[in-house]
């Protein structure tokens, strides 16, 4: 069965550049679709079996750092990796609202998951979560001047956990983190460099 999947049709909007890999858009060729789930849907093209979303526009993620000079941190469990994972707050973009702009998601990802706002965000990087796998993108995102304004844990179908974790010391509590079975995603340890940065550059 051949078929045209989807293109998406969102906008990022707030300024930001259009993600040049956004959901779906690799797919504006004839593909033959190989399953589609609720969320996922795997496909071929030529030789290639590529898997991407059903839902959501984008993938944004918040590098978050206090005043204090912490990083605020997410873990959930991860049935794909069969464990807990340590993550930075991230989320889709636009899958109850396609004309959801990407710092809209952002800032909305960060108080549903961690309780915290931020007074100053900057769009740092755009770049491709798995890119043998998925034609999925991250848009990274930095958050200052934080303060909080209620508990996290996510929406009604998530569990998570917020761990605020000072700069100092941070790779020590990880390694600490997978010997105790977490996984750490690996986008975090990438983030550690604009977060220290970020901390030097106010203090």
């Amino acid at each position: 069965m051949k078929q045209s999947c989807r293109r998406s049709t969102a906008t990022p909007g707030n300024g930001y550049p259009e993600p040049d890999w956004q959901l779906g858009r690799m797919m504006s060729d004839d593909v033959e679709i190989l399953g589609t789930g609720r969320f996922l849907r795997l496909i071929r093209r030529g030789k290639w079996e590529i898997a991407e979303r059903t839902v959501g526009t984008a993938v944004v993620g918040v590098i978050a750092v206090t005043d204090a000079g912490e990083l605020v941190l997410v873990e959930q469990y991860r049935p794909a990796v069969a464990a807990p994972c340590i993550e930075l707050p991230a989320g889709l973009v636009g899958d109850d609202d396609a004309a959801e702009g990407l710092e809209v998601a952002a800032r909305r990802e960060l108080e549903e998951e961690t309780g915290f706002e931020a007074r100053h965000w900057t769009y740092l990087y755009e770049g491709a979560s798995s890119a043998g796998l998925t034609p999925e993108t991250i848009h990274l995102f930095l958050a200052t001047g934080l303060r909080r304004v209620g508990p996290g844990g996510g929406d009604a179908s998530e569990d998570i956990m917020v761990h605020v974790v000072p700069l100092e010391g941070i790779e020590a509590w990880l390694a600490g983190r997978q010997r105790a079975g977490c996984c750490v995603d690996i986008k975090l340890f990438g983030a550690l460099g604009p977060a220290r940065a970020a901390f030097t550059t106010r203090a």
